[in-house]
């Protein structure tokens, strides 16, 4: 007898979308690590006075951010990049309620990045199930 039990697959268009919003984060934040990496002219005085942080931390940011995101991009790395991403948007949604900015896209960001996960791996979805 074999209690090997597989994951319901979940319809075809929920697949679909699930990549589709797995996929609209990726150039966000490639984008935002180039930003930190190469910043363009005066970029990093402001970030300074607005933040209160130091602007030498933007260059390994970015280089943090680019490497999450691309264990993101791939998929068999793709929950262990969620995680990470996660993990830096928590700082992201912590420096803007300190600049006393709107935290909501970051938080947004953060939710597409799973809802997509959800919607497209039947594995993620047993282990995180959601209740009727």
């Amino acid at each position: 007898m074999s209690t090997d039990v597989t994951p319901a697959q979940p319809p075809k268009a929920l697949k679909w979308i699930g990549w589709v919003l797995s996929i609209l984060p990726i150039p966000l934040f490639a984008m935002s690590a180039f930003t930190k990496l190469r910043p363009p002219e005066g970029f990093l005085e402001q970030f300074a006075a607005k933040s209160g942080m130091d602007a030498n931390v933007m260059g390994p940011l970015g280089a943090v951010e680019l490497v999450c995101v691309i264990l993101y991009a791939i998929p068999q790395t793709c929950v262990l990049g969620a995680i990470l991403l996660t993990g830096y948007l928590g700082g992201a949604i912590a420096t803007h309620v300190h600049m006393r900015d709107s935290f909501i896209m970051p938080a947004a960001i953060g939710v597409v990045l799973w809802l997509g996960i959800l919607l497209r791996d039947a594995r993620l979805r047993q282990l995180l199930p959601i209740r009727r």
